[in-house]
């Protein structure tokens, strides 16, 4: 009875084993929203990691992760690292291409929970008097993660989508109220005093 049970435990784990091998390894997301704003205006939200805590999902699930930014303010060489909860994990993004009102291109690096590297994209298009802008992620999974992801029940489309579709409603909220919000007078300048002389 006992060599039974275990035969077809061995025969179970070879079998789910062979199942998570022939699954596809590489993932792909992307989600899109419109803005009713330019490309310049949405471009300045997303090339700049400081301005990410406004509207990034993430920003919001550990506010007292330990954060570091590193190279130039904004645009190609900029890095942001992280070092959070369960939730957020450890990594850090570094902005690899960065074409003006067009396209960004980040490489996005995990440390914890588990160790693995994805390419994640921006592209913005002009969409009448609006910004169209696609946010993507693409990258490999290895056996292990495949098929932690079986077991779990969780769908890379489905989780990184419902975060990405969180992210660029707030995104749209922050740029469209930015640009609705009445411009500030400038102050007037200071007259010289008469000649008195």
């Amino acid at each position: 009875m006992i060599k039974k049970t275990l035969l077809i435990l061995i025969v179970a784990i070879l079998a789910f084993a062979a199942y998570v091998a022939f699954l596809p390894g590489q993932y792909s997301v992307e989600r899109s929203a419109t803005i009713a704003a330019s490309p310049e205006a949405v471009f300045a939200h997303v090339n700049n990691f400081k301005k990410w805590e406004e509207w990034s999902p993430w920003a919001k699930r550990d506010p007292k992760a330990k954060t570091a930014y590193e190279g130039p303010a904004e645009g190609k060489g900029s890095i942001f690292k992280w070092d959070g909860n369960d939730d957020v994990g450890k990594g850090k993004m570094s902005i690899v291409e960065s074409d003006p009102t067009e396209k960004i291109a980040i490489k996005l690096e995990f440390e914890r929970p588990m160790k693995g590297a994805s390419d994640v994209g921006f592209k913005f298009e002009q969409e009448g008097d609006g910004t169209k802008v696609s946010w993507s992620l693409e990258g490999e999974q290895g056996f292990v993660e495949r098929a932690v992801m079986l077991v779990m029940g969780l769908n890379m489309d489905e989780m990184i989508g419902k975060e990405y579709e969180t992210g660029l409603a707030s995104l749209k909220r922050i740029v469209e109220t930015e640009r609705s919000a009445p411009a500030v007078p400038a102050e007037p300048s200071a007259q010289a005093a008469p000649d008195q002389g």
